[in-house]
């Protein structure tokens, strides 16, 4: 190769690198923008059912995460916006209750009528937690939710509801454990990088977007 032609392909390599860097910038900045945006609370119409994204459980007891996130959606229940409560969650240790076990049984100690619950308890990540919810929504004729998480946990499963055809509003918990402002700012950094990588995996569907993301969605 002369070197008139190894000049030509480093140069055309740097160039193609600087472009792939800038579009990944970009489509970052994007997605902190719409992981902001959609974190904020918006009115809500009645709908179905709520849906409450399932996060840790300690044996019986949900954790401060999911605990505010069942608060919320019993809230919403008792105002009347919802008929019905759906959690989501399986078991991350053989012999615990699933997390919408855990759930159900928060929410009925605190008064919920258990014919108003349903609940699946196989799905481990955001993505099976909707793809669950909405084999639920569709046996328990649930034709709208309301989706419940942590205020920037919200936009990737509001982009995941789209994607699967569910009528879905969405609302963030009043309160959260992410506090303080570099808790805020880990958090917000963490899931517009899983935005990121969602929207990258919808684009090419590519095996290898698609276990990475499984891996850490």
């Amino acid at each position: 190769m002369s070197v008139k032609k190894k000049l030509g392909f480093w140069r055309f390599l740097r160039t193609s690198l600087i472009i792939c860097t800038l579009f990944a910038c970009v489509n970052y900045i994007l997605s902190l923008a719409i992981v902001f945006q959609l974190s904020q609370p918006k009115p809500l119409t009645q709908a179905d059912a709520v849906i409450v994204l399932g996060a840790a459980a300690w044996d019986k007891r949900p954790s401060p995460v999911f605990r505010e996130r069942i608060n919320h959606a019993l809230y919403l229940y008792r105002v009347g916006l919802v008929k019905k409560i759906l959690f989501t969650g399986g078991t991350s240790k053989a012999g615990f209750m699933s997390e919408a076990a855990v759930g159900r049984r928060y929410a009925i100690k605190h008064g919920i009528d258990k014919t108003d619950i349903v609940y699946e308890n196989q799905s481990r990540d955001t993505w099976q937690n909707l793809v669950n919810a909405q084999i639920e929504a569709n046996n328990n004729d649930i034709n709208s939710v309301i989706i419940v998480s942590d205020p920037y946990h919200l936009a990737r499963a509001k982009i995941m509801a789209n994607d699967l055809g569910l009528n879905a509003q969405i609302s963030p918990t009043p309160t959260t454990r992410y506090t303080a402002t570099h808790s805020k700012l880990r958090f917000l950094a963490q899931e517009s990088y899983l935005l990121m990588l969602y929207q990258w995996s919808q684009l090419f569907h590519s095996p290898v977007f698609d276990s990475l993301f499984q891996k850490i969605g």
